[in-house]
């Protein structure tokens, strides 16, 4: 297991509201943030994944927000694979202010595909990158 820090995002002045908070559209991209933040980390970047004729779309998110977020906090993003199967990813992401509580909880699930539009199979196709993710899968407790 690859220890990998947070993603750390300060919360910008665009990103909020009328009210002055952070407007909900905005921790969908923070996820997408964190996400390529941690393939990085990983040794995996989109340009080495495409490079390997792998693309890796969205097929379904889930966002749960408990707190808010405003002008200029801090968010500590935590990405965990949460399972990695055949052609699924299951990503999850703890974000969490300056003080440590929760503001929000979600989850992300992509497929691998090749250039073609056909899904891959990491274990086989790309094992490299299946052993990282894999070996960084959280256990459930």
């Amino acid at each position: 297991m690859v220890e990998i820090t947070p993603y750390i995002h300060q919360v910008q002045y665009y990103e909020t509201d009328k009210m002055g908070i952070t407007h909900h559209s905005n921790y969908v991209r923070w996820m997408e943030e964190a996400r390529i933040d941690y393939l990085s980390k990983l040794g995996w970047d989109y340009a080495k994944l495409e490079e390997s004729g792998i693309i890796s779309p969205v097929t379904s998110i889930d966002v749960h927000y408990k707190g808010s977020t405003t002008y200029p906090d801090v968010v500590t993003i935590e990405v965990l694979i949460r399972n990695i199967k055949g052609v699924r990813l299951q990503l999850e992401y703890v974000m969490k202010n300056e003080e440590g509580k929760i503001v929000c909880q979600a989850g992300s699930e992509h497929c691998f595909l090749n250039r073609e539009g056909r899904p891959v199979r990491l274990e086989k196709e790309c094992p490299e990158f299946y052993a990282a993710l894999s070996g960084n899968q959280v256990e459930e407790n």
